[in-house]
């Protein structure tokens, strides 16, 4: 009879909550096994399309802000662990039209938690920032102290973290099924059976292709984001932040023009549901999918809706309230699942990597997240809009 290898832990999906999970655990001396359909970073992920926004003053719940302001934190250890600049911070605008989303809160939780924020009017956001072409009603939050992360850059560093201090990681290989029973998991995969004592499944978009072992509320979508030419230097990075913007044409986000590729800019709301398995269109099969980006920028931004450079397709994660799901496997308490991190959760990958860590080690994390159980959904409430 062929043994079957063993070890502590198996994370099944190696993108960014993964990888990090893995750094964590190797680090702390525990044997795990990193396994992949693909070969991360790829371009089947959330993390496809770089970068990703990174700021700390969310609406919501308070952890949310906890954990940014952690996740900045990490992801400046791993900087100064793989010599690599993977964080910069450019500042974020957060542009909305009042009438839609109030900032109040988020300013309030900006100022519970230390973190600087600047409430701003139109005038002051056109004289700063001359590119833009705002509406007199609207208004800002501007955190300078944000930015963004080089999404692919960073599971690049987090893989090589993981493998130093041990980690093994299969890629191009497709898990088939899970057999579970207390303190013990097979995971079953084309290439063979692994054992670990207990798994995180951190499969994304991917979660249905583990059904029915789990089944979450999570629903895949294709996403598409742009790179447009500027015609001014106004939108050049040093000179231009990040951006959300809340608007009645929708929720969209977005960055400056990164060394000549043109500014950046994605809708946060709606997209086509993706089923695994199934083909996934690519940019500019739909008409939307460079017109609804160029007609944002054409009222707002109107020296940033030049030529399309670039179009790329990724894919979210939609949990049904937008929050992220972070929970034991409700048979099975020695197996993890983290998913549902529905477009807003890269940033949060190094701390959300920690703590899964920690529970996958029966330690208790410092962040409160039991906003993340699975049970919510037995009295589901209705999303809030949360960008990128």
């Amino acid at each position: 009879m062929t043994s079957i290898k063993s070890y502590d832990v198996i994370i099944v999906g190696a993108g960014s909550m993964g990888m990090s999970a893995g750094y964590y655990l190797a680090r702390a001396g525990v044997r795990t096994l990193l396994i992949d359909a693909f070969d991360p970073p790829h371009r089947e992920g959330s993390h496809h399309g770089e970068p990703r926004l990174i700021r700390h003053a969310y609406s919501g719940h308070p952890v949310y802000t906890d954990m940014a302001i952690r996740a900045h934190q990490l992801w400046n250890e791993v900087e100064d662990l793989t010599e690599t600049h993977l964080l910069v911070q450019s500042g974020v605008l957060n542009i909305t039209d009042p009438d839609l989303h109030s900032l109040s809160e988020r300013i309030v939780e900006a100022a519970k938690h230390g973190v600087q924020a600047e409430k701003l009017d139109a005038a002051e956001m056109c004289r700063r920032w001359p590119g833009l072409d705002i509406p007199e009603h609207f208004e800002a939050m501007y955190e300078p102290a944000a930015g963004y992360l080089r999404s692919e850059a960073c599971i690049h560093a987090y893989r090589a973290l993981a493998l130093s201090h041990g980690a093994e990681l299969l890629t191009h290989t497709a898990v088939t099924g899970i057999t579970a029973r207390k303190g013990s998991v097979i995971i079953h995969t084309r290439n063979g059976k692994y054992h670990g004592s207990s798994a995180i499944l951190t499969a994304g978009a991917w979660f249905s292709t583990l059904a029915p072992f789990v089944s979450l509320p999570v629903r895949a979508v294709r996403k598409v984001v742009g790179w447009f030419e500027t015609s001014t230097p106004d939108f050049q990075t040093g000179r231009f932040p990040g951006f959300t913007l809340n608007t009645q044409e929708g929720g969209y986000y977005g960055f400056p023009n990164i060394g000549g590729a043109g500014l950046k800019i994605g809708r946060h709301d709606t997209g086509l549901e993706w089923k695994p398995g199934n083909p996934v269109l690519p940019f500019g099969s739909l008409q939307e999918d460079e017109g609804e980006l160029r007609s944002v920028l054409e009222k707002y931004m109107p020296g940033a809706a030049g030529r399309l450079t670039k179009g790329a397709v990724c894919k979210y994660e939609l949990s049904p309230d937008e929050d992220f799901i972070i929970d034991r496997h409700p048979q099975y308490p020695n197996i993890l699942v983290a998913g549902g991190f529905s477009g807003h959760g890269f940033k949060f990958s190094s701390v959300v990597g920690e703590i899964c860590s920690q529970l996958v080690m029966d330690k208790q994390p410092q962040h409160d997240i039991r906003p993340f159980a699975l049970s919510r959904f037995e009295q589901q409430a209705s999303p809030e809009p949360s960008f990128a």
